[in-house]
């Protein structure tokens, strides 16, 4: 595990620290809307730089899309903790960006929004896969390795939605209503994916279409629920389609 994390770490690191300059460059700013995207454009080379060390792996059965991750329980476990930990430290140390979160209530609710926006989001997807075997779909998954998985995705879809959901929405709600902010949201998500769908793996549109249908249900839960909601569709989601339980 550890020669793995340290070949992906010195893939990532020249890319991080040209966006860390960014980030601090725009630290005095007003506007938080420069270092939302610095972060986003973080994210996504954290993410996608996952591919061709085989930490996942996307692909297309069809017109239908599937993902499977690493079974290397440790590397999952450290991705998770560390998206976290780093969402942590952003959120401590940004009290801009951090005012731009609306996390909503947490609650009974919220589990029921949240599981029922991720499987609803995951649906399609697996209801449409039933015709392709699970091996022509990225294969079984050990059932040992199932809530490793769990917490992976929660987790790591967590920084995602506090990006995407939290500042960049927040930051679009201070200009535009809410409808036209989660739709530019959920936009710019399926957008960030271009490059994973199109250059780092052959996924193609398969793999927008879904994001952006996704997308859409996370946006409009964080305006009615908040980002809490939001984190665990998302989360819920990711595990279902990479779970290989259907």
């Amino acid at each position: 595990m550890l020669p793995e994390l340290l070949a992906y770490g010195a893939r990532v690191l020249p890319g991080l620290l040209l966006i860390g300059g960014c980030y601090a460059l725009a630290r005095g700013e007003r506007d938080p809307l420069a270092r939302v995207m610095a972060l986003v454009l973080a994210f996504i080379l954290i993410r996608d730089a996952m591919t061709p060390l085989g930490f996942w792996r996307i692909g297309t059965a069809g017109a239908v899309p599937w993902l499977r991750f690493t079974d290397q329980a440790g590397v999952l476990v450290v991705f998770g903790l560390g998206t976290v930990a780093a969402t942590v430290a952003v959120l401590r140390l940004d009290a801009g960006l951090r005012s731009l979160v609306r996390w909503g209530r947490f609650g009974p609710g919220t589990v029921v929004w949240g599981a029922g926006g991720g499987a609803l989001a995951a649906a399609p997807v697996l209801l449409l896969s039933l015709t392709t075997p699970l091996d022509g779909r990225g294969g079984a998954v050990a059932v040992a390795l199932l809530p490793v998985l769990l917490l992976f995705s929660l987790a790591g879809n967590l920084a995602e939605e506090v990006l995407f959901r939290g500042f960049l929405q927040g930051r679009l709600e201070q200009r535009l209503d809410a409808t036209r902010a989660a739709l530019l949201s959920a936009l710019l998500f399926a957008a960030c994916h271009a490059f994973l769908a199109s250059t780092v793996t052959d996924a193609g549109w398969p793999l927008l279409a879904f994001t952006l249908y996704e997308g859409l249900i996370c946006a409009f839960l964080r305006v009615r629920h908040g980002v809490t909601t939001a984190a665990l569709a998302h989360g819920i989601a990711i595990f279902l389609l990479a779970a290989g339980l259907v």
